[in-house]
């Protein structure tokens, strides 16, 4: 851990938020908007706000765990001090893992569907995969390039791609000229379901999850018994102000049906009568750069602490032949197993498989922390049973709502679990047997 310490007390306030924002703002808006509104109906712009309150509750078990120990380096390591180095933590952390890579799977085909919005012609069922999986070839080259590469790309994208965004939806309520139109047609909405409106909370909390990548970097930060906190709400502040205005401008140019028909790409078709074919290709552009920014960013994050959980033996891993680094192996076997879910899964499905894991694991770092660990970090008690509460209301009725709509995905979803728990508990078992 020398080289972390090394950057300990590095990143001041603004950084802090600047890395939050860079990876919150970007692909989850481009992606999940159409099928937020397709869940929730009418009222779709105000799931992001709600989602950004279930976020709220949730970042306080984080921002905790990264004040008692700032230096612990990630997730992995909280559940470490919660769980200790057992099955629950290996279990969680491959959870927590495994919802990045099919994010990045999500990004990947974000930024082939968008892009082809420019062709007309094109056969999307075959170059959808194809153009995903060869921009989550490029992040990896980036990320092989080292991290001083990865840090100048990010950083340039990532600013772009926020003004960019913030542009797109303020410029889409002033030509659509029907802003008051638009918050009459939300207050009374024709189409909506209770139960659809809790679901949409599961995909919509996706578009936050970044907020980890902040407490990920607690001992780098200055002062992080203060600025943590302070970092995550101001990153999800800024946030859910930026994508509640998107939601409004695409309210405000196309009907529900006319989102729903464009799920994938719904920001893309509300450009069309803004703008025109100039709005067209300016937001084909910027999701582009949000996409490719997004995917770099969280390659090097999902591999940063994959490494850890494997130096911590928590999880199996076998060279096949390859030289170099630990971290070079676990790269790629992120970027196989992203192109893999990039090619057989759709958009709905990848976010879906995403949401259902990470609100699990999500449940469990909560539960650790109350049961475990509440008194040693100064947790409040009824601060952790909200953040579960919620979380759970939203994971049933996502769950609830999915099993009469694609139960597959379900079932996916219980076997990919299965697998990582039966595999789990073997590969810990045989290593102690091996150490016994």
């Amino acid at each position: 851990m020398r080289g972390h310490d090394k950057s300990e007390g590095t990143l001041k306030l603004r950084g802090a938020v600047a890395m939050g924002l860079g990876v919150m703002i970007g692909a989850s808006i481009f992606a999940l908007t159409g099928q937020v509104a397709e869940l929730s109906g009418g009222l779709f712009p105000y799931v992001f706000v709600v989602a950004a309150v279930v976020t709220g509750f949730s970042a306080y078990s984080y921002v905790q765990m990264s004040k008692a120990y700032p230096s612990a380096g990630g997730i992995a390591m909280f559940l470490e001090k919660a769980y200790g180095r057992g099955l629950v933590t290996a279990v969680c952390a491959v959870l927590m893992a495994l919802s990045m890579v099919i994010n990045e799977s999500l990004v990947a085909r974000t930024f082939a569907t968008y892009t082809l919005q420019l062709f007309d012609k094109a056969d999307r069922a075959f170059w959808t995969p194809v153009l995903g999986v060869g921009l989550i070839v490029l992040a990896f080259l980036i990320n092989v390039a080292g991290n001083r590469t990865v840090s100048l790309f990010s950083l340039t994208l990532s600013t772009a791609k926020i003004i960019g965004i913030s542009l797109f939806a303020l410029i889409s309520l002033w030509v659509a000229g029907s802003l008051g139109d638009t918050a009459a047609r939300l207050s009374a909405p024709r189409e909506f379901s209770k139960l659809g409106f809790l679901a949409a909370l599961a995909p919509a909390i996706l578009a936050y999850k970044g907020f980890t990548t902040i407490t990920n970097s607690g001992g780098e930060i200055v002062n992080p018994h203060r600025n943590v906190a302070r970092a995550i709400v101001i990153s999800i502040a800024i946030s859910v102000v930026i994508y509640f205005l998107v939601t409004l401008g695409v309210s405000a140019n196309l009907t529900l049906p006319q989102i729903v028909s464009a799920r994938d790409f719904a920001l893309a078709e509300a450009a069309r009568p803004a703008l025109g074919d100039t709005g067209l290709l300016l937001t084909v552009i910027l999701a582009m750069i949000a996409t490719a920014s997004g995917l770099v960013a969280s390659i090097f994050a999902v591999s940063r602490m994959l490494t850890m959980v494997t130096e911590m033996k928590l999880v199996p891993h076998s060279h096949f032949g390859m030289t170099g680094p630990l971290r070079f192996h676990l790269l790629v076997y992120t970027v196989v197993i992203a192109a893999v879910l990039t090619v057989f899964l759709d958009l709905t499905r990848i976010a879906s498989l995403g949401a259902i894991l990470y609100l699990i694991m999500d449940i469990a770092v909560h539960w650790g922390v109350l049961r475990h660990l509440r008194k040693e970090v100064s947790a409040r008690m009824w601060v952790l049973i909200s953040a579960i509460a919620l979380d759970a209301v939203v994971l049933v009725a996502f769950v609830w709502l999915k099993a009469t709509t694609d139960f597959m995905i379900l079932v996916l979803a219980a076997a990919t679990l299965a697998i990582i728990v039966v595999g789990e508990r073997w590969f810990l078992g045989s290593k102690h047997r091996n150490t016994a």
